[in-house]
């Protein structure tokens, strides 16, 4: 599950820079690179592409796009390229790129093991750097950063190569660019909880219930932590910018597309209704439909309460979805309530799930905590959910990113992603946690805005 919410910044980077910039945009990087005749390690060698592996801190024009490492030209940028090894042992390391003019001395670090090499070819080679000890299995972040140079740029990295002991096929990071995987490896993984509901009542679901506490330092830009997910639509709080957060309730329409400009009218998303404030419109990209935000100051270390409700009328075959938001100290407020055509259905397939939409944080960990999940039926009865599988999405499943987590905090289940932990969760577990203890809570329905 991905999110909606369009990011004009990583579009730039796929826009590539002008003819003034390093044309590492338009380089061809698809050739094998040269043999590196002085690598110490034997054995296999993996290139790992800076495309979808890499991120830079800089305060200059340096970034990051599918070719590799652009623009490179501050000595203060830091480039760090991540893998996962599943055996420690000696590494062999080698840099594909070039060096458009002069000679650039830069190094390359992992922990604290650097080595200082200088370069000056100009069209795309293997540069040898050496060998680091790799102590233990998990994530390895290796540093790649600019001395001195004698040109305008310091160069252009496409690939961090590796050989020796700990390289194997079960060396995890972006393997390959097909389905924009470089884009969606740099988001990072996406994980889920998929709750169980009891089979009593899981076709007659009116209303779900759920509660997020974000802890405090684990909510950066970027974050997406979604609440109530359900068969057509998802409701959660995302963390936008610095300066914005938002509430966001999002609702597919039943025609497949990624352009909401070719959905036809008889299968648009219609607004019933919305709260004070909430902003409506549609969205694309990632399937097409109905989408209403609240720009809202929440804050990590708060929890947060979601209500949505589903009523469904099978004569007009149309289902209304509305959603809720309340403050732990606060009332409830409308976000919005959406007609959706072609639709006869109750809450099905609750999830809830967290994602980092914004490319250059995928290398920050996020964690969130959802607890206190409860179905109501159409008599209004109420069923606490305490059991979940945990599952994770294309990035993850393939094994690209495992900086993966999700289980049981105390009576509650948790998220975690991004960051390259190596204290990963296996995909596709269960997990119960304990009942709250606590009598279901207490809602007026009836004087709900």
């Amino acid at each position: 599950m991905k999110t909606i919410i369009l990011s004009l910044s990583f579009l730039s980077l796929l826009i590539g820079t002008s003819c003034k910039k390093s044309d590492a945009n338009t380089a061809d990087n698809t050739k094998t690179p040269k043999e590196i005749n002085d690598f110490v390690a034997t054995g296999p060698k993996i290139a790992i592409a800076l495309g979808g592996n890499a991120w830079v801190k800089t305060t200059a024009s340096e970034q990051i796009n599918n070719n590799g490492l652009a623009n490179w030209t501050n000595a203060g940028a830091v480039t760090s390229v991540y893998f996962r090894t599943e055996k420690p042992g000696m590494v062999t390391v080698a840099l594909r790129m070039k060096v458009p003019s002069g000679n650039s001395t830069f190094k390359v670090s992992t922990g604290t093991q650097s080595i200082t090499k200088t370069a000056s070819n100009s069209s795309f080679d293997t540069v040898a750097v050496g060998n680091f000890n790799i102590t233990a299995k998990g994530y390895i972040k290796f540093d790649i950063q600019g001395i001195s140079k004698t040109g305008d740029y310091f160069g252009e990295v496409s690939d961090l190569i590796i050989s020796g002991k700990p390289v194997t096929d079960t060396v995890s990071y972006a393997k390959d660019n097909i389905d924009s995987r470089f884009y969606w490896g740099r988001r990072g993984p996406s994980v889920h909880v998929n709750y169980t509901i009891p089979d009593a009542i899981k076709n007659n679901v009116e209303w779900f219930y759920n509660e997020i506490n974000v802890p405090a330092g684990s909510d950066p830009t970027g974050s997406y932590f979604m609440s109530n997910g359900f068969g057509e639509g998802y409701f959660g709080i995302q963390v936008n910018s610095a300066t914005e957060r938002r509430v966001l309730f999002s609702l597919w329409s039943p025609f497949p597309t990624d352009d909401p400009a070719t959905i036809p009218d008889d299968k648009k998303i219609k607004l019933i209704k919305k709260g004070t404030a909430v902003h409506t419109g549609e969205f694309g990209n990632e399937g097409s439909g109905g989408q209403s935000y609240l720009i809202y100051p929440w804050a990590a270390g708060k929890t947060y309460t979601f209500l949505t409700r589903a009523q469904p009328d099978a004569v007009t075959n149309k289902t209304v979805y509305t959603s809720y938001f309340k403050p732990a100290d606060g009332n409830w407020t409308l976000i919005a309530s959406f007609e959706r055509p072609a639709t006869n259905t109750r809450l099905k397939s609750l999830y809830s799930f967290l994602e980092n939409f914004n490319p250059e944080m995928g290398n920050i960990e996020r964690k969130a905590n959802y607890g206190n999940q409860w179905a109501i039926d159409t008599n209004g009865n109420w069923t606490e959910i305490t059991a979940m599988k945990f599952t994770g999405d294309d990035i993850a499943n393939r094994g690209y990113r495992k900086d993966v987590g999700g289980g049981v905090n105390g009576n509650q289940f948790f998220l975690r992603n991004g960051g390259f932990f190596s204290d990963a969760t296996a995909l596709k577990q269960t997990f119960n946690r304990p009942s709250t203890g606590a009598a279901h809570p207490v809602i007026d329905f009836s004087n709900l805005p």
